[in-house]
């Protein structure tokens, strides 16, 4: 069973996503965004996707890291 560490989770982001779900609270400290603004991307669909496990939402790291690839070539073809 994985163990969840105590390093911040930009600082994992940078090094890599870790190998477990991802919740709305990782993301939140992630992208530095309060949580209802993650609240808001996954009513919106306009953040990565989420999925639920019972009543909890949680975000798979593949589809994070699409997301950021996706969101870093649009800015960079708006340039």
């Amino acid at each position: 069973m994985t163990t969840r560490t105590d390093t911040a989770p930009r600082a994992t982001l940078r090094g890599g996503l870790p190998d477990r779900y991802l919740t709305p609270e990782d993301i939140a400290e992630m992208f530095e965004v309060p949580l209802e603004t993650v609240y808001q991307w996954r009513r919106k669909r306009t953040g990565p996707p989420g999925f639920r496990i019972g009543k909890y939402v949680r975000y798979d790291p593949e589809d994070v890291r699409a997301f950021i690839a996706q969101r870093k070539s649009a800015c960079q073809g708006a340039a």
